[in-house]
């Protein structure tokens, strides 16, 4: 056993040193392995080339021949194109900033243009050259396989690049230059575009101000160059939003410190507002100040600055900014207008209205004229029309508003209906200076529409039948009142008024000095008639029957005095509470009457008291006869009939047809002169 277990140690000790031998052998080839691996991956990476270098020595003799010649037919036009490639990029260095140097910017940008011809038209040539070498080199087995699969890549990337727009050729250099270009356009344009000053002189001055040129000449001809260079690159749109957006934006500035928000007004708050005659009237000042200064002066800009481009491009810039900056408004404005509720007094709106864009016409058609402002052109055609219909629609209808009118009561105080003191307020201004003239016009044209021939005396002879109307209407509200001492005191104030307010104006020359003085002699018959029928029965209670020798004695004197005094007294009081309540508007008419009914009572009052004062003066109870002084009457009778304070009345504009609002009151001016206060 002993010798069995040491011939097994041995045997164990002999094959661990083999296999620890056999490992070290293995580890000496894995080394010899990995030295050899990058060896030969250098020999396979050589190959390819070594089989390219010895492929032309196995290619056909003629292939050989004829491949040079192809080579030097692509090469020679790929490098010219390589060589424009290398100088556009040299360009991008020499683009200096347009502000500081715009025309070395410029010329800058031309040789880049013309650089990116010279690309656009000859890098297909070289590239179908490039393809024509690939294609022999591949049909005849001239060069390696996998080479020209690689050019061919290359190629066919070229061949995409050049089916896209140009710009991608230079890598965006000319667009990102053109941009700059166009920032540089709009910085000289904002920089030197400044709001026209708003102050009150344009506005006050009657003649035609035209504004200058709002941008110097240099900067001009600047914006000239830059227009040259964008056109050339199909940028001519872009430069006119430019310039339109900057533009625009500088008159709606001047026009903003205007305060032109009323133009923004609805028809309901139109039909609500007190002073729209105020609006009106500003509309036509802003309206002329627009068009003579700001617009004028963007007309002649557009002209200077687009001048060479012709009349389309600067008249379509120009009709843009006209439309952005507010024209459309006061069109809008004036439509308005014509939309609210008919009335009288939008007559005379509306005459406003015709009057200004009547004076503007030459300027609408000069600087509104062309194709471009068609827009422009429309509305305003349209708001003229507008303005003609309803303006004559509410003249011709006058009348029958008038006789309507009959249905309203009288007024209670007798005095001067509000509807007699307005239409001799009105048919004075209509026939005044302001607007007969206008009127007629307007008259004219709506019966041209009908073919039917208009003269002045239409309108002479539609006027005095209102007059006419207003007469048939006194006659019917006098006789509306139950008292006919009223009834006088109305007859007094509406005869006098006609005859007052007539006299020496326009309508009254036409009515005639006859017509006149017959108002007249009306007015004195009523004032006679009124007084002794009221005021004038009062002396016939103050009798002197049985006092003149007192025949009855001294004490039956004084209680006839008494009795009868009471009764003037008691008859004073009721007529003069009566009377307090009535009016006479005329202050001449008022002191006219006063002073008779004085005549009437107060010196026969005074006499009385002086005969027979005495009688009751001593009397415990005289301050209950002798109520009054002669001094007392006097004053009370002269503050009678005087108008109170704010006593308004109205004119109802009834409803006949849609065409008028029905129950409208038009809170008038109670003076008998223009202006006459708005709706």
């Amino acid at each position: 056993m002993g010798s069995v277990g040491e011939e097994g140690i041995v045997n164990l000790m002999s094959a661990r040193k083999l296999l620890k031998g056999n490992l070290e052998k293995s580890k000496g080839l894995g080394l010899q392995l990995q030295k050899a691996g990058p060896r030969l991956e250098e020999i396979n990476q050589r190959l390819p080339g070594l089989e390219a270098a010895v492929r032309p020595i196995r290619a056909q003799r003629d292939a050989l021949d004829a491949v040079g010649g192809h080579i030097n037919k692509a090469v020679v036009p790929a490098a010219a194109v390589l060589k424009v490639f290398d100088a556009i990029h040299g360009l991008e260095k020499s683009l200096s900033d347009p502000q500081s140097d715009l025309s070395g910017y410029l010329k800058v940008l031309d040789n880049l243009q013309e650089a990116l011809q010279f690309l656009s038209d000859n890098c297909g040539m070289a590239i179908e050259w490039l393809d024509d070498i690939v294609e022999y080199l591949q049909d005849n087995n001239v060069a390696d396989k996998r080479y020209t699969i690689s050019l061919k890549k290359a190629l066919d990337y070229l061949k995409e690049l050049q089916n896209e727009e140009k710009g991608r050729l230079d890598g965006g250099l000319l667009e990102a230059a053109l941009d700059r270009l166009e920032g540089e356009f709009r910085r000289l344009l904002t920089e030197n575009s400044i709001p026209l000053p708003m102050s009150s002189s344009p506005l006050k001055d009657e003649q035609a101000c035209i504004s200058p040129s709002p941008l110097p000449v240099p900067v001009i001809k600047k914006l000239q160059e830059i227009i040259g260079g964008l056109i050339a690159n199909n940028r001519l749109e872009k430069c006119k939003s430019i310039y339109v957006d900057v533009r625009s934006s500088i008159v709606r500035a001047s026009l903003r410190a205007l305060n032109l928000d009323y133009l923004e007004i609805s028809v309901s708050e139109f039909n609500n507002v007190q002073n729209i005659e105020g609006y009106i009237a500003n509309w036509s000042k802003h309206l002329e100040f627009a068009v003579k200064h700001l617009f004028e002066a963007e007309y002649k800009l557009c002209n200077d600055v687009f001048e060479k481009l012709g009349l389309d491009v600067w008249r379509g810039c120009f009709a843009n900014i006209a439309a952005q900056a507010g024209m459309l408004a006061f069109l809008q404005f004036g439509k308005t207008v014509t939309e609210s509720k008919k009335d009288p007094i939008k007559l005379l709106k509306l005459l406003d209205i015709f009057a200004s864009l009547n004076r503007l016409r030459l300027d609408f058609n000069r600087l509104f004229g062309g194709a471009a402002c068609a827009e422009i052109q429309n509305l305003t055609r349209d708001l003229i029309k507008r303005v003609i219909e309803g303006a004559s629609e509410i003249f011709w209808e006058l009348l029958l508003q008038v006789e309507l009118q009959r249905q309203a009561p009288a007024p209670p105080d007798g005095g001067v209906p509000r509807l007699v003191s307005f239409i001799t307020d009105y048919t004075n201004r209509l026939l005044g200076s302001n607007y007969k003239p206008i009127l007629n016009q307007v008259l004219a044209i709506e019966r041209s529409w009908k073919h039917e021939k208009f003269q002045e005396s239409l309108l002479h002879d539609e006027l005095l039948n209102l007059i006419r109307a207003i007469e048939l209407n006194l006659d019917v509200w006098s006789k509306s009142y139950e008292d006919p001492i009223q009834a006088n005191v109305f007859l007094m104030n509406n005869h006098w008024h006609l005859y007052k307010h007539l006299k020496g104006t326009k309508i009254g020359a036409l009515l005639g000095d006859q017509w006149l003085r017959g108002h007249q002699e009306y007015a004195e018959y009523y004032t006679t008639t009124f007084v002794r029928e009221s005021w004038g029965k009062l002396p016939s209670h103050l009798s002197r029957e049985g006092l003149i020798l007192f025949s009855g004695g001294r004490a039956t004197a004084r209680d006839l005095v008494k009795k009868r005094l009471k009764a003037f007294n008691e008859a004073f009081d009721n007529i003069y509470k009566k009377h307090s309540n009535w009016v006479l508007l005329d202050k001449e008419l008022r002191e006219k009457t006063c002073h008779l009914i004085i005549q009437a009572i107060v010196p026969v009052y005074r006499s009385y008291m002086q005969n027979y004062g005495p009688l009751v003066e001593q009397d415990s109870s005289a301050s209950k006869y002798a109520k009054f002084t002669a001094q007392s009457l006097e004053k009370m009778l002269n503050s009678l009939f005087i108008p109170k304070p704010m006593r308004h009345g109205s004119f109802k504009v009834r409803q006949h047809s849609s065409k008028f609002s029905n129950g409208v009151e038009e809170q008038l001016s109670p003076s008998p002169t223009p202006p006459i206060a708005s709706a």
